[in-house]
């Protein structure tokens, strides 16, 4: 064993040796495959970039994999919202879910200093901002402590702010809402813009703090709907029996609907990036050949210039194979050295801030470079040393020896 690494070792340097005397004609053939490197791994270490802002941005709007949402039904009549509840509760406890959220809607008049106007509400627990990788622009989500306010603590669309006159959250602003009774409640985040809600104004509070403000009525028309983050690998499984559970709770005559709201459901696995990311791994694979072709015809031509030389170690006892491995070993040197400078220029291009600008921006969980795409590189990098190494250490072995010394 130790004879082969030392051997190993032994062709390894004179590889590097031979590198170094034709370095200049080396180094033109090496820098495609270089580029080449740096361009599949580039593809592979981007397409993580733009795949992980298409993920996120999904995830704010269906939620993260795997969603379920459970809403309920009556056919004799409404829903209990307290057994619902209840129901669901019991069921999240059973399944040891982390978590959750009662989502629900509801609508009230809110004073402006112009006028007052009708605006959504959109109620959600904590979690919901876990769950849908939900920002704030100003302020903060809904805590623990937002639970106990006795004046409800609300969230605000960017476009409602801009008519309260952006007043700034450390000043604690109001929302007035008007009706039965008027109720005061603290703004303590705002919402990033959107695009087409010009004149829409909408509010987020807590269910607990809907149900403090709305009447009897409102919460019995508008039966809240939950969802649960669940592992994937379970989804299939808990929504049979969270079905089961839930209306088995409720009784004869409900309905119990539950599925998967979350992106991975909606594509059904998809990659909406693959057309884009096989034609520019067909252009990098193309210039990665070339790069293989230069190479082989610079080992060709150095070969035919080292018969003599090779033909003298066969006299002096080196067997074809140990020619064919040095031959083979000086390809697979400079392409390894190549494929590491093309992986440390993908690198950068990855990391550089333009780049993630403009293909991630927003990105919460901003992945650095690959591995895969590292080891993609790589060994696209061997594999052409060894195709680019093969033929020239082929003629190589094949020289005979009176004819080499001869030459």
């Amino acid at each position: 064993m130790s004879g082969f690494f030392a051997g190993l070792v032994g062709a390894v340097v004179e590889a590097w040796a031979e590198l170094r005397i034709h370095r200049t004609r080396v180094l033109l053939s090496l820098i495609g495959v270089a580029v080449a490197v740096a361009a599949i791994t580039s593809v592979v270490g981007v397409g993580s970039l733009a795949e992980q802002a298409q993920r996120e941005l999904n995830e704010r709007s269906g939620g993260r994999p795997a969603l379920l949402a459970v809403s309920a039904y009556s056919d004799t009549g409404t829903i209990d919202a307290e057994d619902f509840q209840a129901a669901f509760d019991v069921a999240v406890e059973r399944y040891s879910i982390d978590y959750t959220s009662r989502n629900g809607y509801g609508g009230r008049t809110v004073q402006f200093a112009d006028g007052a106007t009708e605006v959504g509400i959109i109620t959600s627990d904590i979690d919901y901002a876990v769950m849908h990788r939900t920002k704030v622009a100003e302020g903060h989500w809904f805590t623990e402590q937002d639970e106990n306010r006795l004046a409800p603590a609300v969230i605000i669309n960017d476009e409602m702010w801009k008519r309260l006159g952006s007043p700034p959250l450390s000043s604690h602003p109001v929302v007035e809402f008007t009706g039965q009774s008027d109720i005061v409640a603290v703004i303590t985040g705002v919402m990033p813009p959107q695009l087409y809600q010009e004149g829409y104004y909408e509010v987020r509070m807590l269910p607990s703090a809907w149900e403090r403000i709305a009447t009897p009525e409102e919460l019995e028309m508008n039966t809240p709907s939950y969802e649960m983050w669940v592992p994937p690998a379970l989804a299939e499984e808990l929504t049979e029996l969270l079905k089961r559970d839930v209306a088995g709770a409720l009784g004869e005559g409900a309905l119990v609907d539950v599925y998967r709201q979350d992106y991975e459901a909606q594509l059904g696995g998809e990659d909406p990036y693959q057309s884009l990311k096989l034609v520019i791994g067909g252009v990098a694979a193309l210039v990665l050949f070339l790069g293989a072709l230069s190479l082989v015809n610079i080992s060709l031509v150095t070969v035919k210039q080292r018969i003599r030389e090779i033909g003298i170690r066969r006299s002096f006892g080196a067997t074809a194979g140990r020619v064919f491995f040095a031959v083979m070993m000086e390809s697979l040197v400079g392409t390894i050295v190549a494929g590491f400078v093309g992986v440390i220029v993908a690198f950068f291009v990855v990391t550089n801030p333009w780049v993630v600008d403009n293909v991630a921006q927003g990105v919460e969980d901003l992945p650095a470079l690959p591995i895969e795409a590292a080891i993609i590189g790589m060994i696209a990098a061997t594999a052409v040393g060894a195709l680019a190494g093969l033929l020239p250490a082929l003629v190589a072995v094949r020289v005979k020896v009176i004819d080499a010394i001869r030459y």
